[in-house]
């Protein structure tokens, strides 16, 4: 799984500088004098009627709902491969990250509430709770070869683990009006699917057609719709159906139609093609087919056009000093590392995880600031929390809190990681 771990990371990588333009980009346009322009665009109604049904949505609320779905479907796919065949797949070598990514949850959380407790602006509690894997990633490759591969796994499994937290909290902290008949319905969806997979239906065209009916009857339940992608992408199978063995044997087999003249008289060669196609995908699994075909186009378009619609805020001074930007960059700033530290304190002290031996504690807290970099899941949680009453606050927050956790993270962990080898 070396492979696929390491094509991760260099997406990320990638996708972290992207992420990064696509935010300067909104917030520049709307403190711009495009700004009513450029805020308006995400506004604009897109949708379909057919005779009395009618389904109308903004287009940023197609990207947060419909975009980001397929975004919490590799994010699905994601945990099922590190539970499976990654880094929490084995409990003790997942205590310490998982540990970690809990008090980096717990503790900014409920840094926030105790600030504004018995107040309407706690329902905000889940803000500083998320870490954006792919600036963090990005951060990681900044430093390069001075960072230790165990410190790339353990922000990468908790990045991974406050993804669950986070998915916990939007299904918990934030639906409600459910309507139970739809929820029956994405529950039939679901259990086609499983079907599907288990009488060996192959063909992704079907597993979309009926991805596409769980997606709308979530939406329509009151639960949010990209808890769909989450539950398919666990569902997706993480081994082969095709062992090597097997394959290697079909091999031969084909090699003999191509011995001779067998081939050009050979009829029907186009279905044999495709049926030789289809073969080859076997020999990876799914997810892992899934995973590397969506993965660019969650990264390099699809969190983009994320920023792009959800980071545009008009910039007022005044909202740094507004209590809810104020918790928020408590709770990713000092929250954060503060968690990350004092859980994995406490794993450690009670047997239940070790620290590995490339990494110190003084390494741990600079990369606990740097998991303070909010921005994704803490823009999509705001949106969730506070609609348009007091949401541009929470984004200064978010921004504000971010730039500042990646400032002290890099900072401090190019101060306390090993200086590189000069070579003569």
């Amino acid at each position: 799984m070396v492979g696929p771990l390491r094509r991760f990371l260099n997406i990320e990588a990638s996708s972290g500088v992207v992420l990064m333009f696509c935010t300067l980009v909104a917030v520049v346009a709307a403190n711009s004098p495009l700004s009513e322009w450029y805020l308006g665009l995400w506004n604009t109604e897109i949708g379909f009627s057919f005779a009395d049904f009618e389904f109308r949505h903004s287009l940023k609320h197609w990207i947060n709902d419909g975009l980001m779905a397929i975004f919490f479907f590799v994010i699905g796919l994601e945990v099922r491969r590190e539970v499976v065949l990654g880094e929490l797949r084995d409990l003790r070598q997942a205590a310490l990250p998982i540990a970690a990514a809990v008090g980096g949850m717990v503790v900014p959380a409920g840094i926030y509430m105790a600030m504004h407790v018995g107040q309407p602006s706690m329902r905000g509690w889940g803000v500083p709770m998320a870490t954006d894997i792919a600036f963090v990633v990005g951060c990681l490759a900044i430093l390069g070869p001075r960072v230790p591969h165990n410190l790339r796994i353990l922000l990468l499994s908790l990045a991974i683990v406050d993804d669950i937290g986070a998915i916990v909290v939007i299904a918990i902290g934030y639906t409600s009006d459910l309507d139970l008949s739809w929820l029956v319905v994405a529950s039939v969806g679901i259990v086609i699917v499983h079907l599907l997979m288990r009488v060996g239906v192959r063909r992704i065209p079907v597993y979309c057609a009926v991805a596409a009916w769980v997606w709308f009857a979530v939406h329509e339940s009151g639960v949010h719709a990209t808890l769909a992608g989450v539950m398919l992408g666990l569902m997706t199978p993480a081994r082969a159906y095709l062992s090597a063995g097997a394959f290697r044997k079909l091999l031969r087999r084909v090699g003999k139609i191509f011995e001779g003249d067998g081939w050009e008289s050979r009829r029907h060669r186009a279905d044999t093609v495709r049926s030789m196609q289809n073969v080859t995908r076997e020999t990876i699994s799914p997810l892992e087919y899934l995973e590397t075909t969506l993965h660019p186009w969650t990264s390099f378009v699809i969190m983009p056009l994320f920023a792009l619609a959800n980071a545009g805020v008009p910039l007022q001074l005044t909202d740094l000093n507004h209590p809810i930007a104020i918790a928020i960059v408590v709770g990713l700033v000092l929250g954060k590392p503060l968690g990350i530290v004092l859980f994995s304190w406490l794993a450690i002290q009670i047997g239940v995880a070790r620290l590995p031996g490339d990494l110190n504690w003084k390494m741990l807290s600079a990369a606990g600031f740097l998991a303070g970099i909010g921005f994704t899941m803490s823009l999509f949680i705001a949106g969730l929390a506070f609609g348009e009453q007091g949401l541009d606050t929470a984004k200064v927050g978010v921004l504000a809190g971010s730039a500042i956790a990646v400032t002290l993270g890099m900072g401090l962990l190019w101060r306390t990681l090993p200086k590189p080898v000069e070579r003569l």
